[in-house]
C-alpha cells in the first residue's frame, strides 16, 4: 500500500504488499534476495528444506481451493495470519508475505478484485513449485526467490558483472515491522538494463545514500538469478564517467535529496506503449512482478496521469510535477505498479534532475 507522502517526507511509504513488500519483512529480507539452486544450509540440509516447503505449499494449496469454495468474503484476517505463520515455520518466507498482505488487499474499496487477483498469484507460485523440474532454469530460479529460497551476497558478487553508465534514476523508503529498506533505480545508459538496488537499516538508522537521483554512475552491476533479474549489487565502481566518455563531470550539490538538482545527461526514455511493452516483457519472464522502474520520454502530467497512463490512486496530486511541466512534455522516470505509476524525477528544460 502506497500512502500519501509530504514533501517532509517524500518516497516514505508505511507499507508494500506483494512480492517486494516481502522485502521489508524479517523473514522477506531473505525471500527478496533469493533465488540459488542450493538452499541455505548446504546439502544435507536442502532436501529437508525442500520438502518443508512442499507441504507448506501443499497446505496453502488447500486453502486457496477452499476460498474459491466458500467465497472471498468468507475468509477472516487471523485465517491469513495463522497460514502466514505456518508458511514462515515451512521456511517459505517469500510466500507467508504474499499471504500477509491478503488483509492488505481486503481493505481497499476494489478489494474483490484485487484479493482474487493476489490469490490467484499464490495459487501460480505454488504450482511453479510443485513443477519446478519442468520449468527452464530461469523461471525455476524466479519461482525459488518468490518462495524464499537464500542466495548469499558472495555467490552474486562471484557471478557475471555487467558494465554501464547507469542513470540513478531515483529512489523511495519504505518502512515494514521497524525496518527501513532503500530501493534505488537504475538504468543502463547503453544497455537500456533496469537494476534495483536494497539497502535495509533499522528505524532511525542512517541508509546507503552513495547512490545519488540523477547522478551517471560508471559501475559494473551483479544481478540476482532469474527470468527478469532486476535486483543487483554494486559490484565495482569505476572512474568517472567523463574520464572514459568525455560526459561532462557529474555536478552533486548539497542539501535535503527532495529538489536537488543534478547535472547529468538525462536518461533515454519512451513512449507510454514503449513503457507497457517493458512491463509486458518483465511479467512475462517474473509474473509476480509488481514494480518496475520506467522512462517516459515527453511525458504530459496531470493531477492523475502521466503520458496518459494512470497514477497510483494513494498518491497525492502531483503538483511538483504539474508546476515543472508548465503544460509542457517533459521526461519522467517512475515506478510502474499494477495499480499505477509512481513519479520519481523529472528533467527541466536545462536538463537538471529534480526530484520530486
Amino acid at each position: 500500500m502506497i500512502e500519501r507522502w509530504s514533501p517532509s517526507a517524500p518516497h516514505t511509504v508505511s507499507r508494500v504488499a506483494g512480492p517486494l513488500g516481502a522485502a521489508v519483512s524479517s523473514a522477506g529480507v531473505a525471500a527478496f534476495g533469493a533465488g540459488s539452486k542450493g538452499v541455505g544450509g548446504g546439502a544435507r540440509g536442502g532436501a529437508g528444506r525442500r520438502a518443508r516447503v512442499e507441504a507448506g505449499l501443499a497446505e496453502l494449496e488447500r486453502w486457496l481451493a477452499d476460498q474459491v469454495r466458500k467465497g472471498l468474503a468468507a475468509a477472516s484476517e487471523s485465517e491469513w495470519q495463522h497460514l502466514a505463520r505456518r508458511l514462515v515455520d515451512a521456511q517459505a518466507p517469500g510466500v507467508a508475505a504474499m499471504v500477509g498482505g491478503l488483509a492488505e488487499a481486503r481493505s481497499a474499496a476494489d478489494w474483490p478484485e484485487r484479493l482474487l487477483a493476489q490469490i490467484a498469484m499464490l495459487h501460480l507460485l505454488a504450482a511453479g513449485h510443485r513443477g519446478l523440474g519442468e520449468l527452464p532454469d530461469e523461471l525455476a530460479q524466479t519461482v525459488r526467490t518468490r518462495v524464499g529460497y537464500l542466495v548469499t551476497r558472495e555467490k552474486v558478487l562471484a557471478g557475471p558483472a555487467v558494465r554501464d553508465l547507469w542513470h540513478v534514476l531515483g529512489r523511495r523508503d519504505e518502512t515494514h515491522d521497524r525496518l527501513v529498506t532503500r530501493r534505488v533505480w537504475l538504468l543502463g545508459r547503453r544497455t537500456g538494463r533496469a537494476a534495483l538496488v536494497l539497502s535495509f537499516a533499522p528505524v532511525g538508522r542512517p541508509l546507503d545514500d552513495s547512490l545519488v537521483t540523477g547522478e551517471l554512475l560508471d559501475a559494473s552491476l551483479a544481478f540476482y538469478p532469474g527470468a527478469s533479474p532486476l535486483r543487483a549489487l554494486v559490484a565495482t565502481r569505476h572512474d568517472e564517467p567523463s574520464a572514459a566518455t568525455g560526459i561532462e563531470r557529474l555536478e552533486r550539490l548539497q542539501g535535503p535529496e527532495q529538489g536537488r538538482r543534478v547535472s547529468a545527461p538525462v536518461p533515454p526514455g519512451g513512449s507510454a506503449s514503449v513503457a507497457l511493452d517493458t512491463v509486458a516483457k518483465a511479467l512475462a519472464g517474473d509474473p509476480w512482478t509488481d514494480s518496475w522502474p520506467l522512462v517516459l520520454a515527453g511525458a504530459l502530467p496531470t493531477a492523475g496521469t502521466l503520458a496518459g497512463l494512470p497514477l497510483h490512486p494513494g498518491l497525492a496530486t502531483p503538483w511538483r510535477l504539474i508546476a515543472l511541466s508548465g503544460g509542457r512534455p517533459l521526461t519522467v522516470a517512475a515506478e510502474w505498479t499494477p495499480r499505477g505509476l509512481v513519479p520519481l524525477t523529472a528533467w527541466d528544460e536545462q536538463g537538471l534532475a529534480v526530484i520530486l
